[in-house]
């Protein structure tokens, strides 16, 4: 199942763009039991240190983006 989501996923970047700057696969699980990653969709904004900023489970809508995690994004640009 891992398998076929990750080519999936990656599948629709290809397809639609990739707005990242990083996509990171778990394979093992460990980083995200240790994020306390439960399941998907779940958005986090993590600074240079490794710490969590934000967590959103569940989709991500235009509101929380723009409210939420583009002025966190950007304040931690600025650090």
């Amino acid at each position: 199942e891992f398998r076929r989501v990750l080519f999936r996923s990656l599948t629709w970047l290809r397809r639609w763009g990739n707005p990242y700057q990083l996509v990171a696969v778990d394979e093992a699980g460990r980083v995200g039991i240790n994020y306390g990653v439960y399941g998907v969709p779940e958005t986090y904004v993590i600074d240079k240190a490794g710490r969590i900023r934000y967590k959103q489970i569940g989709p991500l809508d235009q509101d929380v983006w723009e409210k939420k995690i583009l002025p966190l994004v950007r304040e931690l640009q600025n650090q």
